[in-house]
């Protein structure tokens, strides 16, 4: 077994490092043997990464504790889901996983039935190749996954309790997945420079790779945010941790690509700006991947200090040393033939001020992120930089972000006049407005609530001001009844209408996430009997119990909840004792309805039944998982191959051979 799963990755090194040295000779020598020699490699090299990831799985789920991995990561009583959920627990594992997500995606791009006799193909899979290569030495020489120990312990230390929950079974897949996934359009985009092809077959190829990408990152953050506000226990579901952060920087830019990108699909503009932005976001998932790996940064979510930080530190300059090489030495041709802003109250416009808001809110993200590590080198004193600073910056810069969003569908291209201003945002303004007015009148306290609520009632009336009345000129067309027509209008625009899904799921977010400024929190010590009130709750501590789960036990405390009177059940929040782990974790108990969570942890107690709690009472919070659901719904709904789908129109290639 043990020079099966070894042999696997030398392998595949080797077969890598083929692969990428017989794309470029045949490429080189417009040899099709040459390329179709190094696709076949391609395919080996996913066959031997699906041989270790199935290995990887069965050594853990049946407590091979002979490997070192299965050891440190795993015990015997641990449930089979978490056991083989381990195998991204640490570094080995996960980066196992990195690299086989790598591998699908260079197959799914090499194999497929649009891109097989496309001359970019070769140029594309050489540079998702190298990336195997860096990973795979990675593998082979610095972390590896399938290293025996001399002898065969009895038993495993087990998983961390903090990583036994259901988000360890989905949030790093779905942020590898958006991680990885980013490499298709950044090797579309290289292989597009190298070729001095400089037209937008690579944007438009690369358009459902892009959005698959930024859907799992947007899933990845939100899942992660889910999985810290039911298991940590601290009350909220964004830290601005550096870990956080380092995921959230490529959603940012990748989403301002995703925008800026139609400018060039459209109006044929902004081709440098698409292709820096493409770079700067696959550039930002190895930055990510150097936060969390290299223990320059404390954070919850990292894994333990290696040495990996610097080996991806430096695969990441040379990368984007490489690429901005290529770009600015096609520079000269990306600036030819291109077109020019019309007026500043347009869609062009208003995209490109979304962009630039963005990539504002990246650069302060960053700079927040990183700003400890640059006064620890300048000043000696590593200065940690907090939730007031993130929250101070961005909330503005999000708010702008909002009403960008909110404006945008119903401006026109190319020029829009006031009178299309005044016909299209005046009954949206003036409801907003008087929403505003309410809240005021509610005693709602706060202006950027206000502002913050006032923008997302704007947003989500403009969004449907659209749908209205793209019904309302189809059914003048077509005299269809208003479900047809909207459903025939929906699939008949795939991207815009599905876009329009995305946007109103990240209204329904923003709209949980102001409710964050009218949270209530109180910390107490309780005796029996004792009650206690939180908003319009009244909470009764009736005592303390215990119940053993499998080999662990837990200790919950029974919490009767009244809301104004009307007897709501009980609550228990838990704490959980490991057999094989010091620490216990929390299991927080919530209440959750569409206006507001109850949030209840025990934090401690005392041998005479005295108990400490946290209490929470977190307003519309239940709003951010309903908008991320809307969100998934618009982005597959936009890159769903319908009967209706975009028509990529095909590419002839460069005047050059074709492989």
């Amino acid at each position: 077994m043990n020079i099966i799963v070894n042999l696997s990755i030398y392998l595949a090194l080797i077969l890598s490092i083929y692969a990428f040295v017989a794309f470029v000779l045949g490429i080189r020598k417009q040899d099709q043997r040459l390329i179709d020699s190094a696709r076949g490699a391609t395919l080996s090299i996913f066959i031997l990464a699906s041989i270790s990831t199935l290995l990887l799985f069965y050594l853990l789920g049946t407590s091979q504790f002979q490997f070192q991995y299965v050891y440190q990561y795993t015990s015997s009583d641990l449930p089979l889901l978490y056991k083989l959920a381990a195998f991204w627990a640490g570094n080995a594992g996960s980066l196992l996983l990195w690299t086989f997500f790598l591998t699908m995606y260079a197959v799914m791009v090499a194999y497929s039935r649009k891109m097989r006799r496309n001359p970019m193909t070769p140029y594309i899979v050489a540079i998702m190749t190298l990336n195997m290569i860096f990973f795979y030495l990675i593998l082979a020489f610095v972390t590896k996954p399938f290293i025996l120990l001399d002898g065969v312990p009895v038993e495993g230390r087990g998983l961390n309790p903090m990583l036994q929950d259901p988000g360890m079974i989905l949030h790093p897949v779905t942020i590898y997945l958006g991680y990885v996934g980013l490499a298709v359009p950044f090797a579309f985009a290289i292989a597009s420079l190298i070729l001095k092809s400089m037209d937008s077959f690579w944007v438009k190829m690369t358009r459902r790779w892009t959005i698959l990408a930024w859907l799992f990152l947007t899933l990845g953050n939100v899942i992660g945010g889910y999985w810290a506000y039911t298991e940590l226990g601290w009350g909220g579901y964004w830290a601005w941790d550096p870990v956080e952060n380092a995921s959230f920087m490529p959603w940012l830019t990748v989403t301002a690509y995703l925008h800026s990108v139609m400018i060039q699909e459209r109006k044929n503009m902004l081709k440098v700006w698409n292709l820096s932005l493409i770079i700067l976001s696959y550039a930002l998932t190895l930055f990510g991947t150097f936060l969390v790996r290299s223990g320059v940064l404390t954070s919850v979510h990292a894994f333990s200090e290696s040495n990996l930080g610097a080996y991806f530190l430096i695969f990441m300059a040379f990368m984007v040393i490489f690429s901005m090489y290529i770009l600015m030495s096609r520079y000269h041709l990306l600036k030819k033939d291109t077109g020019q802003f019309e007026s500043f109250l347009s869609k062009e416009s208003s995209f490109l001020i979304n962009n630039l808001i963005l990539l504002g809110a990246t650069f302060a993200v960053f700079w927040g992120t990183v700003f400890p590590l640059v006064s620890e080198a300048v000043r000696g004193t590593k200065v940690t930089v907090g939730i007031p600073f993130f929250n101070t910056v961005m909330s503005p810069i999000l708010l702008a972000l909002l009403f960008l969003m909110a404006v945008c569908p119903l401006i026109a291209w190319q020029r829009s006049t006031v009178k299309n201003l005044r016909d299209n945002f005046l009954i949206p303004a003036i409801i907003s407005l008087v929403v505003a007015g309410l809240l005021v009148v509610m005693g709602v306290q706060g202006a950027y609530p206000i502002i913050g609520w006032t923008i997302v009632t704007f947003m989500i009336l403009t969004h449907i001001v659209e749908f209205v009345r793209g019904t309302a000129a189809r059914r003048k067309v077509t005299k269809e009844s208003v479900p047809v027509a909207l459903y025939n209008l929906m699939i008949r625009g795939r991207r815009r209408y599905g876009g329009y899904i995305v946007h109103i799921g990240i209204a329904l977010m923003a709209f949980g996430i102001i409710g964050a400024n009218f949270d209530e929190e109180k910390l107490l010590t309780m005796r029996v009997g004792e009650s206690m009130e939180i908003g319009d709750y009244t909470i009764t501590y009736e005592g303390l119990a215990q119940r053993s789960e499998g080999v662990n036990d837990i200790v919950f405390a029974n919490m009767k909840i009244e809301k104004n009177g009307r007897n709501l059940g009980y609550m228990q929040p838990e704490r959980m004792f490991y057999l094989n782990w010091e620490e216990p974790s929390t299991n927080v108990a919530v209440r959750s309805t569409l206006s507001e969570d109850l949030y209840i942890v025990l934090s401690a107690w005392e041998q005479d039944q005295r108990a400490t709690f946290k209490f929470k009472v977190n307003p519309l919070v239940k709003w951010i998982w309903i908008g991320t659901w809307v969100v998934t719904i618009g982005a597959i709904f936009a890159i769903w191959n319908g009967r209706y789908g975009n028509i990529v129109p095909r590419y002839a290639g460069p005047r050059r051979k074709v492989y």
